[in-house]
This record gives C-alpha cells, structure tokens and sequence, in this order.
C-alpha cells in the first residue's frame, strides 16, 4: 500500500489529519490534548467534559453518551475520566460490570461480600481492572496530579439512575416497595440487589475512605512518574 506521511506544520507536527479523525495525547499530569483537522486543544470542563459522579471530577465519551441505557443501548460506553489531585469518588455500585484502565496512580476500593470486607487494590499505569455489575466500589487518586482513566461499561450512561447507585439511593430503594411508581421494574441482578445491604456496603468503603483517604505514592512510583514525564517529553511531536 502506497502512500505519503503527513508531517509539518499542523498539530504536533501533524499536516492535518483526515476529516473526522480525532487524536488524543494522555498526557503524564493528567491533561488530554484533542487533535483534528482544525488544529489542537486542551480538553476542558466548559466545552469537552462533563459532570462525573461527584463535583471535580470528569468524563469524556468516546462511545455511547451520558444517556445510554438499556432501553437506549450502545452495547456500552467507554469514556475518558480526569479524576482530581487526591481526591476518590463517592463509593458506588455500577448496574452493569464496568472496566477502568488507569494511566496513573490510582486506588480501588471494593467490597469483598464472601469475606464482608473492604479489599484495596492500588494501580499504577497500565493496569486495568473489571469490576462486576452491582459490585461496590470507590476509585482513587493517589497522586498529587490529575489522574486519567479510560472506563468502559456496559448498558449504561452518566445520566442514567442506575450507573452509580450510591448508599442514599440505596437506602431509598430499600424503602420503597416493590419501586417507585411510573419507574420500569428492575431485572437481571438489579431485581435480585439487596439494597439495605448495598447501602451498608457502600458505608463500609465509606468509613475505610474516611481513615485512610485516597492513599499515597512510594517512592519509586514518584520517581518513575518523573522518569514517565521525561520520556513523554523527549517521545513528542513538537
């Protein structure tokens, strides 16, 4: 196959990609670059990113949007997330099983119910982790820098009630019989979900978060974060 490069002048030395081509730079401090035809920028909360679960913290789609849901399906979402400086996401369960790869230092909480216990599993770059639907769950940032993730579920947008069912919702649910009115009856494992016990669940991250916080980097993570900016830096197009 025959064909020229195209370099130059354009984005990141880019002469211009073809239309509706988007290219992305994760960078090592957390911020993504967007490149098109047009030229490049920084993705920003007023223009590119979206509320995503908790105030701080961001997503952008890249499949699906905030809408998705069973009933508007996509087969499943996957989105860029920009999580805060130390900072963790209010503990939460998932309606359907939910992948999150982690491009920096990160933290999952999940709560192991055959042992009734919290398991802490860190992250480093590169590493993804599955968590199963209605599993819950709290992600973390360890780091003194923006954290990306690129998380992918099944079923479900940002906007819909069961993305992250977190222990008020829980609570509520548990109180209302069989559900609320006007509301589409829940299947599969939501129907079989015992709320009160997800909303106990969900404290007992809640309570680990609170002692703990989001957790920290060693030593040797935060000098190969530096080694990581480094090589990114000399790895770049200008």
């Amino acid at each position: 196959m025959s064909g020229t490069s195209a370099t130059g002048n354009g984005p990141w030395g880019l002469a211009g990609l073809p239309d509706g081509v988007r290219l992305y730079r994760l960078r090592p401090d957390g911020s993504v670059v967007l490149a098109d035809r047009d030229g490049a920028r920084d993705l920003g909360p007023e223009r590119d990113l979206l509320r995503f679960i908790d105030d701080g913290q961001f997503a952008h789609y890249l499949v699906g949007d905030a809408t998705t849901s069973p009933q508007r399906p996509s087969n499943a979402t996957v989105k860029l997330g920009i999580v805060g400086p130390r900072s963790a996401f209010t503990p939460h369960a998932h309606g359907g099983e939910h992948f999150v790869l982690s491009l920096g230092y990160a933290s999952c909480g999940l709560y192991d119910s055959e042992r009734g216990r919290v398991t802490e599993v860190p992250l480093t770059p590169g590493e993804l982790i599955r968590i199963p639907e209605m599993m819950p769950h709290s992600f973390a940032n360890r780091d003194t820098s923006p954290l990306t993730i690129l998380a992918a579920n099944t079923g479900y947008g940002i906007d819909h009630e069961d993305y992250a069912i977190t222990a008020p919702e829980a609570d509520r649910r548990a109180a209302t019989a069989p559900h609320d009115s006007g509301a589409s009856a829940p299947t599969g494992t939501l129907a079989r979900t015992d709320y009160l016990a997800l909303a106990a669940a969900l404290r007992e991250i809640e309570d680990v978060q609170r002692v703990r916080g989001p957790g920290a980097t060693t030593a040797r993570e935060r000098l190969a974060a530096r080694l990581r900016r480094l090589a990114h830096g000399w790895e770049s197009r200008r």
